[in-house]
């Protein structure tokens, strides 16, 4: 092994480990500085940006229609706190696993196609389910989900705010082994080259497919929290406008990065918040401000940052 080499596997933990442990003490000091709930809204959207990239950062799949699992996640939780008197851990832990199956349901349909095909599959499936949600009884059409409890042991807002950051930490932590594990470097030898990968032995749509119910199950967690804690379960939430969100999150973070997705979705929900008192222009304006950071920064905030330090962030 030349010496080239070596340094490179002893400087990717260390580039990894530091950034990693930047953001569990910023997550950790946050809600005694910045109003938490607003950063218990972007921890939530920051969990499903990873979840997404995951999926499209790593393996190459663009799904349009992600808000399924986070939106259908957000009803199942909301339903099973309301009407069932579930617990709301249990609630979102039923969501999550909801979620899985509905990508294991979507991802069987939709890894038989590639590229557009395959964006366009999951699209009309999401917008199905939308459809779906708008007639259901359960679902409330568009009055929602609403007065949703969160439980005596959530009433507190800090306690509340460190549930969700827990949550949050533990999909990272998730996505993070995936990722620097040998099933990770088979995903982004799918994503680089999937016959090449298939020549090797490896059987492609098996992997596509597992990759596809973890990125649903984690969007879905999201989704469920989310909902158990702003009380409130809508058809915004899977609206075909959530899946863009998702996707511009993740151009603006940065696209295959670990840490781009997060800082993507704090920049949304940041954006969104401010923009919020210019009415029907919000989404004029938020168009303006990404096409100039997608011009500005062509692989994302955490792209370019790693394009100029040499190292995977």
């Amino acid at each position: 092994m030349t010496e080239a080499a070596v340094q490179r596997i002893e400087t990717r933990p260390i580039s990894q480990r530091v950034p990693t442990l930047i953001l569990v003490a910023l997550v950790v000091a946050a809600p005694w500085v910045i109003y938490p709930v607003f950063l218990m809204k972007a921890l939530c959207f920051a969990l499903f940006a990873c979840a997404f990239n995951l999926l499209n950062g790593y393996v190459g799949l663009l799904s349009f229609g992600h808000a399924l699992f986070f939106g259908g996640a957000s009803y199942v939780a909301a339903h099973a706190a309301l009407e069932w008197g579930m617990p709301p851990i249990l609630a979102i832990l039923l969501s999550a696993l909801v979620g899985a199956a509905l990508g294991l349901l979507v991802g069987a349909i939709a890894i038989r196609r590639q590229g557009i095909y395959f964006a366009m599959i999951t699209l009309a499936l999401a917008q199905m389910f939308y459809f779906y949600c708008l007639r259901a009884e359960f679902t409330g059409g568009e009055n929602g989900i609403q007065g949703v409890p969160r439980g005596a042991l959530l009433s507190n807002m800090r306690v509340m705010y460190y549930f969700v950051a827990l949550v949050f930490l533990a999909g990272f932590g998730i996505i993070h082994r995936v990722v620097h594990s040998p099933f990770g470097q088979v995903l982004k030898a799918i994503r680089e080259n999937e016959p090449r990968a298939i020549s090797l032995g490896y059987k492609t749509d098996q992997y596509k497919l597992l990759a596809f119910v973890l990125s649903a199950a984690l969007s879905a967690l999201a989704g469920g929290t989310k909902a158990i804690v702003f009380q409130l379960a809508s058809l915004t939430d899977v609206h075909w406008g959530t899946s863009g969100e998702v996707i511009l999150m993740t151009l603006i973070g940065g696209m295959g990065t670990i840490f781009g997705p997060i800082a993507g979705a704090v920049f949304f929900t940041t954006l969104e918040n401010y923009l919020a008192q210019l009415g029907s222009w919000v989404q004029v304006t938020e168009g303006v401000i990404f096409v100039i950071c997608v011009l500005a920064f062509r692989r994302g905030m955490f792209g370019e940052l790693s394009r100029l330090l040499k190292r995977p962030l």
